[in-house]
């Protein structure tokens, strides 16, 4: 128990704040008809919560810097149980949101903190497997949340999605308090919050998600998108002048020098935004358009939560020392060809036209979340594990708010594009459908007709999840390259060149090993 004990409690955290990215997916419709939402509403509850985490990411670290990582992780937990039990009872669209935002805050307190207790706690050999069954778990998490949301939504009602966080929590709590020593901040180090840098942060990523977002509803020459992204791009150049004169920087710019740092960044944005940024419109063709069940949309995803657990499980113990050319590029590339492999469905096509990609691009993911969050750490001062951690968490995240988002757009683009001339309004129409709302087309239509609405409202879909799916994997490829070229051999360059600017070490915490 002391050698694996804190692996489990944080493993424990992991698991239920990146389950609850993906467990909303596959209860989108019993959302739709219980609380009146529209698409952008139902995109808002999966991307808010991811965006509260990456927004959070960096702050949550600076304070876990401060204070003592144990302390920040078990503050986190008790906030995003509170923030579950909220969402739970949620009258309305508006509450259950703004609910999942604060879940997000929790959720990014937990995250930010796992990677590095994980790096502090372990060393050599067990330190590859320690990563490797954390990768396991966070792979695993993300694929098995459609399943048991499925579960939980059939048997019960969406509302226990949530519930069901709080006796893990009570446990992790449990298991933190004996299992993880305290965390004793360097007080010589300790500096003021970045605040202006958090805000800064919080508005760039949220400003552009936003205009994403409403681009669908309002068009991108609309005030609505326009306005956000305007205010987005501003903050953004702000905080990255802010951060490169600041003493102690939120996020050291300089880091990014590193290509290993770098490779580790884009590996896993893009593999979070191409793979599961997809994967709620796929949820929805599987519900609204092929009819199955909650838990049968789930079980129909369930071969890639097993191939990339298995592969990352596996990646551990066969690569303490990931090499990123090979685990990253390889990662990206299956990925990429495994969610490519589900756009060719037709109007007739059923769920299992989907099995072989879901698999290839859970082996990918395996390797992706392994070797990533390895070499994300690995590649910089351990004094800087926080820091890389909470970088590693933020670029995850916002790669799955912004692939939900811009999937999304392209989505109802797809959609209206394709129902232009064929029904009256396509705009709307294609919202509807977008949003998981088929049989409401189908019951609006005089039953004469219906056949032939529904093999239109088939094909349209199918279309658009074909537009999704073969864009997401040549975005996963091209990062792929990107990645390989990145991680190229070079010849040994002078060391302060690998080392990168000498700014002033963040404040790190010293943790006894088991």
């Amino acid at each position: 128990m002391r050698i694996w004990g804190p692996l489990a409690a944080l493993c424990l955290g992991t698991f239920m704040l990146l389950i609850d990215v993906t467990i909303v997916l596959v209860a989108l419709p019993s959302l739709s008809a219980s609380l009146n939402s529209s698409l952008s509403q139902l995109q808002w509850v999966a991307d808010g919560y991811a965006l509260a985490v990456a927004a959070a990411l960096l702050g949550a670290g600076m304070l876990a810097d401060r204070h003592g990582r144990r302390r920040v992780y078990v503050v986190g937990l008790v906030v995003f149980a509170s923030a579950s039990v909220a969402c739970a009872l949620s009258p309305d669209m508006g509450w259950l949101i703004a609910a999942r935002l604060v879940q997000g805050v929790g959720a990014a307190a937990m995250f930010t903190t796992t990677l590095s207790l994980v790096s502090t706690l372990y060393s050599g050999r067990r330190l590859g497997l320690a990563y490797g069954v954390w990768a396991a778990v966070a792979s695993s998490a993300s694929a098995l949340g459609p399943i048991l949301g499925g579960l939980l939504t059939q048997v019960l009602n969406w509302r226990w999605i949530f519930y069901v966080n709080v006796p893990v929590t009570a446990l992790a709590l449990v298991m933190t308090f004996r299992c993880i020593p305290r965390s004793t901040p360097d007080r010589a180090a300790t500096r003021r919050p970045d605040v202006p840098g958090v805000a800064l942060c919080a508005l760039g990523a949220g400003g552009c998600v936003y205009a994403l977002t409403a681009s669908h509803a309002h068009g991108w020459a609309s005030a609505g998108a326009l306005v956000p992204l305007a205010v987005a791009l501003v903050a953004c150049a702000v905080f990255v002048a802010v951060q490169r004169r600041s003493i102690h920087p939120l996020l050291d710019l300089s880091l990014f020098r590193r290509p290993e740092f770098t490779a580790a960044m884009i590996t896993i944005a893009v593999g979070e935004g191409a793979v599961y940024g997809v994967l709620p419109y796929t949820s929805l063709w599987l519900q609204s358009i092929q009819h199955l069940s909650p838990i049968g949309a789930g079980l129909v995803m369930l071969p890639h939560a097993a191939a990339a657990g298995l592969v990352a499980v596996l990646s551990g113990r066969w690569m303490p020392r990931p090499s990123p050319r090979l685990g990253a590029t390889l990662g990206l590339l299956l990925a990429g060809l495994g969610v490519a492999t589900e756009g060719f469905l037709g109007p007739g096509s059923g769920w299992p036209a989907l099995i072989g990609g879901l698999a290839l691009s859970g082996i990918g993911m395996g390797l992706v979340f392994q070797v990533a969050a390895a070499l994300a750490l690995g590649s910089v001062p351990p004094e800087r594990a926080g820091m890389a951690g909470g970088a590693y968490s933020t670029f995850e995240q916002l790669g799955y708010a912004f692939g939900v988002a811009v999937f999304g757009t392209l989505a109802v683009s797809t959609m209206n594009r394709s129902l232009n001339g064929v029904v009256p309004d396509p705009e709307s129409t294609a919202q509807t459908l977008s949003g998981g709302g088929a049989d409401t087309l189908l019951a609006a239509t005089p039953a004469g007709e219906r056949t032939a609405v529904g093999h239109t409202l088939h094909s349209v879909f199918a279309t658009a999840h074909n537009t999704l799916a073969l864009t997401a994997g040549a975005v996963a490829i091209i990062g792929a390259a990107v990645v390989l070229r990145l991680t190229r051999r070079r010849p040994n360059p002078p060391e302060s060149a690998v080392a990168g600017s000498p700014a002033t070490p963040v404040a790190g915490t010293q943790v006894d090993r088991p």
